[in-house]
């Protein structure tokens, strides 16, 4: 208190409690790619990190979906996206309109999502650039709350750009900030380890390096999700239009020209050739020219051209399928941050994201044994990737919870290393209060205090494991046990915290063995 220099009562209030350490969020992942717009009214967000807690706000800020285009063209053999229509083979292919970002923050909420960062760099016009994805990056520098790092459209890139970028972020979760972990995708996951291409796995592993591992964690395969709707879809969405006008004419046998019906033709040909007129009608107006009608007409228009087209082509409903099948082909880390997100909130950061089901997920898109995963789980490269696999009865499931540092004992574990980073800030954001305080017992022993309070109370929902306090953690601090008389006098405070994490049961035996007859 200030000094009494005149007569009077002086009322001196005093702590009875030390500062407590309060417990950071875990679950607040950051995506980076490129979205409709980039706009907080007039503000520009491009490059510009931006919280959001759910999808309206993203379309506030972001906007929409991409509006995809897909061609039509004929081919020379049967192969992937191929149709065949009077013995010519055709093929459908994603033209434009491939962005991830949007699709990936709906299968994010869809599994649990919560706040998360948004980081736009560029708008869908943009080509995708591994230089501007590792350009956002770097804008995360400055934000210390995200804990995730998901950047979907990596994938869209050559695999050389991809491994690029995923190592970029490796660097900035690992290297540069330590508090956070990097969720990556496998380029061309969708496809079987055995396809002639090449074993996307290995190429992966062998590719990625071997720096900051236990700060990534990696899933396989991709995942045939329902985010795109067929209602989102239609003929607008191919071209050429006068190429699909052509297939469905050639699938319904259609002339270009009806000819004339003679005078005297009986009620049921003139019902057939007007049934032939409608199918005709429909076909022409693919291509019609709507832009001169108000908004709602024009839309009521397309809607029953659409429904028109269903009705009259078994190839038109075919092509809408095959077009919702390939944008709903969706790589898993967006899944997986909702998942993490879920768990956290639910059970506790310490708790492994995995045995829980996806939601929004048809299938994964290659099915994977039990043989099959041995090499995914454990690989002399040490290179864990975790497995999503489906089960009878039970739907899409995580099947593993591993780090890619999968040779390590102390960081095998994606829980493991999360809630140490979530001790970590939490206890480092805690004693910031006593930076510039008087390095002396009174201190020690209130710092001590602080963080034995704090780890006692995860110890009491599960997050260490031991039967008392004093197994699952030690806190150790003061002259002669941590620090020495230099350290003092250097303005150093040195505090030593020892914790014994739950480490997930992924392996349980089960042991039978017979007994003597005893009656």
């Amino acid at each position: 208190m200030g000094q009494m220099k005149t007569p009077g009562v002086y009322i001196v209030e005093k702590n009875a409690f030390p500062n407590s350490v309060v417990e950071v969020a875990t679950a607040v992942p950051a995506f980076i790619g490129y979205t409709e717009k980039a706009l907080n009214g007039t503000k520009s967000l491009t490059n510009q990190p931006m919280r959001i807690s759910s999808m309206s706000e993203f379309h506030n800020y972001f906007g929409f979906a991409p509006t995809p285009m897909f061609g039509l063209a004929e081919a020379s053999a049967p192969a992937d996206n191929t149709f065949s229509v009077a013995g010519k083979e055709y093929q459908l292919s994603h033209d434009s309109g491939k962005n991830l970002l949007y699709y990936a923050m709906m299968l994010f909420y869809q599994n649990g999502g919560g706040p998360c960062y948004i980081v736009s760099v560029g708008n869908y016009a943009d080509d995708v650039e591994g230089a501007k994805l590792m350009a956002g990056i770097e804008q995360l520098v400055k934000e210390q709350e995200p804990t995730m790092l998901v950047i979907p459209e990596a994938v869209l890139l050559s695999e050389d750009d991809c491994i690029a970028v995923q190592q970029a972020a490796l660097a900035h979760c690992g290297g540069k900030m330590r508090n956070r972990v990097a969720i990556l995708d496998v380029w061309q996951g969708y496809k079987a380890r055995q396809h002639p291409e090449g074993d996307c796995i290995e190429n992966f592993r062998g590719k990625l390096g071997i720096n900051y591992l236990d700060f990534a964690t990696a899933y396989y395969p991709w995942l045939n999700t329902s985010i795109v709707q067929e209602r989102d879809l239609s003929y607008q969405n191919l071209t050429p239009a006068a190429l699909l006008q052509q297939l469905v004419k050639q699938e319904r046998n259609l002339p270009d020209e009806l000819p004339k019906l003679a005078d005297n033709a009986s009620a049921a040909d003139k019902s057939a050739q007007l049934k032939l007129q409608q199918q005709l009608d429909a076909i022409a107006d693919i291509s019609a020219d709507w832009s001169q009608l108000e908004q709602a007409e024009r839309m009521a228009k397309q809607m029953l051209l659409h429904k028109s087209l269903k009705a009259i082509s078994p190839l038109y409903s075919q092509l809408i399928s095959q077009m919702r099948a390939m944008l709903n082909l969706l790589p898993p880390a967006a899944a997986m941050a909702g998942i993490y997100t879920m768990v956290d909130n639910t059970k506790g950061v310490w708790k492994a994201p995995a045995n829980v089901s996806l939601s929004a997920v048809v299938s994964p898109a290659v099915n994977i044994t039990h043989d099959e995963q041995e090499d995914l789980n454990v690989s002399t490269q040490g290179k864990s990737i975790n497995a999503i696999r489906t089960f009878i009865g039970e739907g899409t499931l995580v099947w593993g919870a591993r780090t890619l540092d999968g040779n390590s004992l102390d960081w095998r574990y994606i829980s493991v290393r999360r809630t140490m980073i979530m001790l970590e800030e939490s206890i480092r954001l805690g004693t910031k209060a006593y930076v510039f305080e008087n390095n002396t017992a009174s201190t020690w022993v209130t710092i001590k205090s602080m963080i034995r309070n704090f780890l006692t109370g995860i110890w009491k929902r599960g997050g260490l494991a031991g039967a008392t306090p004093e197994d699952a953690f030690s806190v150790s601090v003061g002259l002669g046990e941590t620090m020495t008389s230099e350290d003092i006098l250097e303005g150093i405070l040195r505090v030593t915290v020892l914790v014994a994490l739950i480490r997930p049961a992924e392996f349980i035996e089960i042991t039978f063995q017979q007994q003597m007859q005893k009656s």
